[in-house]
């Protein structure tokens, strides 16, 4: 489960050129500092690499932002290997123009105080030490950096060191998840569920703050792609149905057809509109083909869900984008909500109808039929499961009035026991601070009643994300 988009990392270093002639060996010395984030980006992000080595002028510095731009990079790691000036960093990010993580990195975790004043005069001391003061001007750049209103964020640490290499790896995925945002195609399928105020969102500013695109598609289309279909395809797809779900005895040949027709619809669908993700609701009543089509989805927007498609049913535009950023990060994005709380097991159930992230279901997800749909028109197939057992993060994208968006996070585990078998997803999810602590907590920030949920604990990574985005951000627990 990994974003499919060519990310490109711009990287250099910055230094003084004046010292090159004061000390032969500083600048080759620093060049094999940049060298080696270079080679570890290569070998883990899986990312287009742009290194314009060491940038030591404020002219150079032109020329690097100049080729950044030009290259389109995503994100400028900016190495500080000793003292450089603020005139040589500003003009380099104002022409990049993309996130910039200034790296602060020593050689070593400390000066080996004993060796170093061995050295055999102080131009050599000099020199050692220049090779390890890149913190002295990173004051410097943060100062001139808000000061011109240019977002920064910083790795500060030793070289060739774990948590070094996790924090930059951790910015890159970060930059892949941005990147996958700005270039979101999100279909929207339908209408708002009659009443619910809180899932009700102003899609420009989604736009704005995710760089997402939005595009506004026709359920008569999806009907009409529908009635085009032919039975050898309705055939072929019952056979996937059959190899990726659990088919329950009891689900009639004539609803599998069904909603095998429908799938092979919003197959095409989607590749027309080229859509990376989909917020859908539509009564379809009064329309029997409409009606024919929206009764006979969750099959196939399960499949789409799966493949990296994230839908989002009741029309919950903000719960795309946050199944979106869980599926970049490699942690799927289940659609839920609350569902009940155990008290006798200290636990919250949540669970929703409709799709769900076949991909990170504990076990084959089932599909059984049901006589109706609660709160929706018809009646059809749905799908059943529960999240992987283990650590889980919840994510819920909420609208803010300080910051207009913030992600609202929590960190639980999805733990086994039994579930309710309607033909819903749901799971058992046990938090650190009790389920009366999270329940109140989560709801103190004000979020719509759907969230995402996902496998592993990315807490730390969507803070980066939200730093990233310039938004707000809230940890539950």
């Amino acid at each position: 489960m990994s974003s499919q988009q060519t990310l490109r990392i711009g990287l250099c270093g910055i230094g003084l050129e004046a010292y090159w002639e004061q000390f032969a060996n500083l600048k080759p010395t620093l060049e094999g500092y940049v060298e080696s984030v270079a080679v570890h980006l290569e070998k883990t992000t899986g990312a287009e690499l742009h290194n314009r080595g060491l940038i030591d002028t404020a002219p150079r510095a032109r020329e690097a932002g100049h080729a950044f731009r030009r290259a389109d990079i995503d994100i400028l790691f900016l190495y500080v290997t000793t003292y450089a000036l603020s005139s040589t960093v500003l003009p380099l990010v104002q022409r990049a123009g993309v996130p910039v993580v200034v790296l602060n990195l020593q050689p070593q975790a400390a000066i080996d105080y004993a060796a170093f004043n061995q050295l055999p005069n102080r131009t050599a001391m000099t020199e050692h030490w220049l090779a390890y003061c890149s913190a002295c001007p990173v004051p410097e750049i943060a100062n001139v950096l808000m000061r011109a209103v240019i977002p920064f964020h910083q790795v500060t640490g030793v070289l060739n060191e774990e948590h070094t290499w996790k924090e930059i790896e951790d910015w890159a995925r970060v930059a892949r998840v941005k990147k996958d945002l700005s270039e979101n195609r999100l279909g929207l399928l339908g209408h708002y569920y009659n009443g619910m105020l809180d899932i009700m969102t102003d899609v420009t500013q989604i736009c704005i703050t995710f760089g997402t695109h939005i595009e506004i598609v026709e359920v008569d289309e999806l009907s009409a792609l529908r009635s085009q279909v032919s039975e050898a395809e309705i055939s072929q797809r019952v056979a996937d149905f059959n190899s990726v779900f659990d088919i329950q005895p009891d689900c009639p040949a004539e609803e599998l057809a069904r909603a095998a027709r429908t799938s092979v619809a919003l197959d095409r669908f989607v590749d027309i509109y080229d859509l990376h993700s989909l917020a859908y609701y539509y009564k379809g009543s009064g329309v029997p083909a409409n009606e024919d089509t929206m009764s006979s989805i969750i099959l196939g927007t399960s499949l789409l869900t799966g493949r990296h498609i994230p839908v989002a049913g009741e029309y919950e535009v903000k719960n795309a984008i946050a199944m979106k950023i869980m599926d970049s990060l490699g942690a799927g994005g289940s659609f839920t909500e609350y569902y009940a709380i155990d008290f006798a097991d200290d636990l919250v159930l949540l669970g929703h109808d409709g799709p769900g992230h076949i991909a990170i279901a504990e076990g084959r997800t089932k599909v059984r039929p049901l006589q109706v749909y609660h709160g929706k028109v018809g009646r059809g197939l749905s799908v059943e499961m529960s999240v992987c057992y283990g650590p889980v993060t919840l994510l819920s994208v909420v609208e803010d009035t300080k910051s207009k968006f913030k992600l609202l996070v929590a960190e639980g585990e999805s733990v086994p026991g039994p579930i309710l078998q309607i033909g819903n997803t749901n799971s058992r999810y046990r938090f650190p601070i009790g389920a009366r602590g999270f329940i109140e907590s989560w709801n103190a920030q004000g979020p719509a009643h759907h969230c995402a949920v996902g496998i592993g604990h990315v807490a730390y990574t969507l803070e980066k994300l939200a730093s990233m985005l310039g938004i707000g951000y809230y940890k539950v627990c």
